[in-house]
């Protein structure tokens, strides 16, 4: 068991503290960066660390419902978005530097939180983890297309890089949904969002 736990713990630790790495380069890379107030960086590092922190959270709940899940193919599909997750830390992580903004203090909290989330989820059977998956996708993608309009117009380099992310989250909660994902309650529903205000909120200041 303990053999099993080291490689988690290590997944943990990297996601929390270490560079992410990506295969694919960063959307808007090639993109000039446009010119913003002091304010305007300020606010757009901001909406990064929040999204950033989403990222870590993704993180978290995917290796929790992975080490619960009982189907190889489901725990497949979770390290698959799991990867394209890590991707979308590196991008939000190097966005942040570029804007001289930092990273959540909090991020260890959310990492922790998650975990326990994603491990519940996970023992709730297959369908409902996807289930929990597709419905963590769709706020998520809606919370990107939010960032999106409340960016500076002539900030497109973020815009490039929340547009790539929205993407792939529509394309994983559409994989869950492929997978047999089954829809929520919506008190569960209205939990999650709830949950996810109160860390937008925070993660936007800390």
């Amino acid at each position: 068991m303990i053999d099993a736990l080291i490689p988690e713990i290590d997944k943990a630790l990297r996601a929390v503290f270490a560079p992410a790495p990506s295969r694919r380069a960063m959307p808007g890379a090639d993109l000039p960066e446009a010119e913003m107030s002091v304010a305007e960086k300020r606010h757009v590092a901001a909406l990064m660390r929040v999204n950033h922190c989403g990222e870590i959270c993704a993180q978290a709940l995917y290796q929790g419902q992975a080490l619960s899940s009982r189907d190889p193919l489901v725990r497949r599909e979770l390290a698959q978005a799991a990867w394209e997750e890590t991707e979308h830390l590196n991008w939000t992580e190097r966005r942040i530097a570029e804007l001289g903004g930092r990273k959540s203090i909090l991020n260890p909290l959310w990492y922790a939180g998650s975990l326990a989330i994603g491990t519940v989820a996970g023992k709730c059977g297959d369908a409902w983890s996807l289930g929990f998956l597709a419905e963590t996708e769709r706020q998520v993608e809606g919370h990107l297309e939010s960032h999106k309009a409340i960016l500076p117009a002539q900030d497109r380099k973020s815009w490039e890089v929340l547009e790539q992310m929205k993407l792939d989250e529509m394309r994983h909660a559409e994989t869950a949904n492929h997978h047999g994902a089954r829809q929520l309650p919506l008190p569960v529903r209205l939990a999650m969002k709830l949950s996810s205000k109160v860390m937008t909120r925070l993660s936007y200041y800390a």
